[in-house]
């Protein structure tokens, strides 16, 4: 069976090595072919790769308007739509090596891209409260609070160490942007954690949506 990974894209070069690195790992461990395409920035996008019976997996963190419109639309009728890397507690393991690997704080801001789907940012708001740390949110774009003003809040409130814990797949602008909003800390992207090609191929096991629409 073929896998589609589609990634967001970037114009970040480190970022988009790791995807392609990324896509590399989970070809060692899938019998069959696997192939990457994007939903912005790069190419090939998600509309131009033809996926037959695949299974398509989201390399995105929540199901916000990528995955439940411009994924689905691209792929409905043929493939199987696995579900986002993040939704259902699949990423909370990771998150919390990522937290423990940053040291103590006092305050922690999970970081996600954002989206004005109130269902993505439901999932969200749903990993923060799992993580084994009180958590407060913070959005790079299309929602609020900023993960600067996060950041402002718990300064106000009197947090001295505040480690933001990127909720970011890969490396780009959203993640750069992140050590400018004030923490002590920042975590690195999600994308280099070894069990991250586990998530992506339990995923492909899992499909979510057959023929998507």
């Amino acid at each position: 069976m073929t896998l589609v990974l589609v990634a967001h894209g970037t114009r970040v070069l480190a970022g988009q090595a790791q995807v392609r690195d990324l896509a590399r790992r989970v070809a060692r461990r899938h019998a069959g072919a696997v192939r990457l395409a994007y939903v912005d920035v790069q190419a090939p996008h998600v509309r131009e790769v033809a996926a037959g019976a695949a299974v398509v997996v989201p390399l995105l963190l929540t199901a916000g308007h990528h995955v439940r419109v411009d994924i689905a639309q691209a792929f409905a009728g043929g493939a199987s739509l696995a579900p986002p890397l993040g939704t259902a507690g699949r990423l909370l393991g990771v998150l919390a090596d990522r937290l423990a690997a940053a040291g103590p704080a006092d305050a922690v801001v999970l970081a996600a891209a954002g989206s004005s789907d109130p269902r993505s940012r439901a999932e969200v708001e749903a990993t923060a409260a799992a993580l084994p740390v009180p958590a407060s949110v913070g959005y790079a774009a299309s929602a609020s609070p900023t993960v600067p003003e996060a950041v402002q809040s718990l300064r106000a409130n009197g947090a001295e160490r505040i480690v933001i814990l990127a909720f970011l797949l890969a490396d780009g602008r959203f993640h750069r942007a992140l050590h400018q909003a004030g923490a002590d800390a920042v975590t690195p992207p999600l994308i280099t954690h070894p069990e991250v090609v586990d998530l992506v191929l339990a995923a492909a096991r899992t499909p979510a949506v057959a023929s998507p629409v």
